[in-house]
């Protein structure tokens, strides 16, 4: 059974990652993701998983790195997106979020049912629906891409 995630990293190959506040920085938006950029996804990982407690997704560029990466924590499942942009969207809806990077609590607007095209950690396209609190994560996520923040 294979998520595209490495299924262990030995303790020594964890590098957890400062959350950038610069709000400078992160609205640059993310370049194209690489291949070579899987050490950055590897990080983004591992930082979110560090923040699980407090934390469901991370945009490459909250650690730092403005390229267009996230990760997204799905019901206890790790999920990496490379490249991710959303090709449909219905049922708005307005709510409020909160994010490591940006102190309080914003309201927006978000969409309960959303398509995504990307590549998963392999580098492999993919297409998939979401829907509810995994729908709002990645749009979240998208938006750190575009230099947008809540």
């Amino acid at each position: 059974m294979s998520s595209g995630i490495p299924r262990f990293q030995p303790w020594e190959d964890v590098n957890v990652r400062s959350i950038c506040h610069d709000k400078q920085q992160l609205s640059i938006p993310a370049r194209p993701a690489r291949k070579a950029d899987r050490a950055i996804a590897q990080d983004l990982l591992d930082t979110l998983k560090a923040h699980q407690d407090s934390c469901v997704g991370m945009a490459a560029n909250m650690i730092g790195m403005p390229v267009s990466i996230i990760a997204v924590n799905e019901n206890g499942k790790f999920v990496i997106m490379y490249d991710p942009h959303i090709i449909r969207f219905a049922l708005p809806y307005e709510t409020q979020e909160s994010c490591l990077s940006v102190a309080g609590t914003h309201s927006c607007i978000r969409y309960d049912l959303i398509e995504v095209e990307y590549r998963d950690f392999r580098f492999i396209k993919k297409k998939k629906k979401f829907s509810g609190l995994a729908a709002q994560i990645i749009q979240h996520e998208i938006d750190h891409l575009h230099g947008i923040l809540i």
